[in-house]
């Protein structure tokens, strides 16, 4: 499950942020997404990282299938 960061910053800011990200073929949330990453890995414990990265895997094997590969009983 992913999350939303809401950060308060000036419009002109913002408005400036984006003009010269944009020059450099990025946006504001792909850089705040990369600086985010960056410091949960500066942050968060490798032993803490390495346990979410377990528990989301074995959520990702457990994830139940669609409905469009169960067989179809009508005639």
């Amino acid at each position: 499950m992913k999350n939303t960061v809401t950060i308060t910053l000036d419009d002109k800011k913002v408005q400036a942020l984006k003009m010269y990200l944009s020059e450099k073929k990025t946006s504001l949330d792909e850089q705040l997404s990369n600086y985010a990453e960056q410091l949960y890995g500066k942050i968060v414990p490798q032993n803490v990282r390495d346990y979410i990265d377990m528990t989301s895997k074995q959520q990702g094997a457990a994830k139940p299938k669609n409905a469009s590969t169960r067989p179809n009983n009508q005639p």
